[in-house]
């Protein structure tokens, strides 16, 4: 099941809507489970409050109007509950909710349409840190004669273990329009600047946090693959400003480096997602296709002057100093300085992260590994000797830049910072 999820949610990711794409994937678990009608939403922020907005609604016996539609974040309404703890509830007749149910059902739609809204499933979205981001609600299971069924606990069984890839795959398409707007504010703002160049010093500030805010959530994106990168991007970047700062870099250079460094496995966004979530050994073309992550990254970044050193970086980070490396075998200082700087930073990191193929090391295993090497490292074929000495010296600042941003430490700072929020008065159903 979860295979065949990744197969459908490939065609074509990368360039669907968010909407287009709550579309197919509730047209795909209605056609799962035989569901008449249905609807996602997503937790949206309204203010001070949280509300369930509706991204895609079907019904196969009545018209619906197409517009968005807003659920109260708590627990009076069956999605609203599933939102807020997270389960999965299943009901067979929605008209007779069981008494002492906090949820029940508002029947206004129905009196409203004449439809008769009976069984109903639904279940949690979650994204890749396990918070619930939205809800997926199937509604009326038809038999194969017309007749209404209730949706049984292998219906349940199927969708739970998809849930949370529906969820991650939602948020990148979600995260995918954010950039796209970005980029549409960025370049009508660039329009601006050449028709009023007296308002140039005062939108140079902004357009440049717009831009940045395009790179920093292009390379969240790109990692969105993988719930096992938690802060992996951040952390490169500080990691590679260290590096650069230690290696006497002049400073615009280190500016560039440490919110460029982020887009470097950007590349794995044009991968078959397929490769990127085997358990198992990969072959030797998946491999290759792997690999090419370097070349798709650089043909992303390459057209924008702005992301030149981001591009060189996505390109040949895998290089290594004796050539033994990819996608171009280049060696010494034929490899540019950022992608041996990025090089040092993204296998530290790696030996630090858990991985399908490995548990996490500690700081000073990552150092023993990093400048003794062992089955996998050569440290003098891999990495730019005068680069490595110095993170010999700084190693200590590597780790504690680690500990500052350590993927356990942001999840429950961000958790603390969710705020409690009253409910939104009722508003559908």
């Amino acid at each position: 099941m979860i295979e065949d999820f990744l197969s459908f949610l490939d065609v074509g990711q990368g360039q669907q809507s968010l909407r287009t794409l709550s579309r197919r994937i509730l047209q795909k678990c209605r056609k799962i489970t035989c569901a008449e009608a249905g609807t996602i939403f997503l937790v949206r922020r309204r203010g001070q409050t949280r509300a369930l907005e509706s991204m895609s609604v079907q019904n196969d016996r009545i018209r619906l109007p197409d517009r968005s539609f807003l659920v109260p974040y708590d627990t009076r309404s069956i999605a609203g509950y599933v939102a807020v703890t997270g389960e999965v509830v299943v009901i067979e007749d929605v008209y007779a909710v069981p008494l002492g149910r906090p949820y029940s059902f508002n029947r206004a739609v129905d009196m409203a349409t004449g439809y008769r809204t009976r069984s109903i499933l639904t279940f949690p979205l979650r994204n890749f840190q396990g918070r619930v981001i939205g809800v997926l609600q199937l509604i009326n299971r038809l038999g194969e004669g017309g007749e209404n069924l209730p949706f049984e606990p292998s219906h349940e069984q199927m969708i739970a273990p998809v849930n949370a890839v529906l969820g991650r795959a939602l948020e990148q398409a979600e995260i995918l329009d954010v950039v796209a707007d970005a980029n549409e504010k960025l370049r009508q703002r660039n329009k601006e600047l050449r028709e009023e160049r007296a308002r140039v010093v005062a939108l140079q500030q902004e357009t440049e946090e717009a831009f940045r805010t395009s790179v920093r959530l292009l390379a969240r994106a790109a990692e969105l693959h993988d719930k096992d990168t938690g802060q992996h991007i951040v952390r490169v970047n500080e990691y590679a400003h260290l590096l650069a700062r230690k290696a006497g870099l002049s400073k615009v250079f280190c500016d560039e480096i440490r919110y460029t460094a982020q887009l470097h496995d950007v590349g794995k966004m044009s991968v078959d997602a397929a490769i990127l979530h085997k358990q198992g050994r990969l072959t030797g073309n998946e491999i290759t296709e792997m690999q090419r992550h370097t070349v798709y990254g650089w043909e992303i970044l390459r057209a924008s002057d702005r992301l030149s050193m981001a591009a060189e970086i996505a390109l040949s980070h895998h290089e290594q100093w004796t050539g033994g490396g990819y996608p171009r075998g280049l060696a010494g200082e034929a490899i540019p300085v950022a992608a041996r700087i990025v090089a040092i930073a993204d296998v530290y990191d790696a030996l630090r992260s858990n991985r399908p193929y490995k548990a996490a090391f500690s700081h000073a295993r990552a150092v023993e590994i990093m400048t003794a090497g062992d089955d996998r490292i050569r440290p003098a074929d891999h990495f730019d000797p005068r680069l490595l000495s110095i993170f010999a010296r700084q190693h200590a600042e590597f780790d504690a830049i680690w500990t500052r941003f350590d993927d356990e430490t942001a999840a429950a700072a961000a958790a603390a910072a969710q705020p409690i929020v009253p409910p939104l008065a009722s508003t559908g159903p």
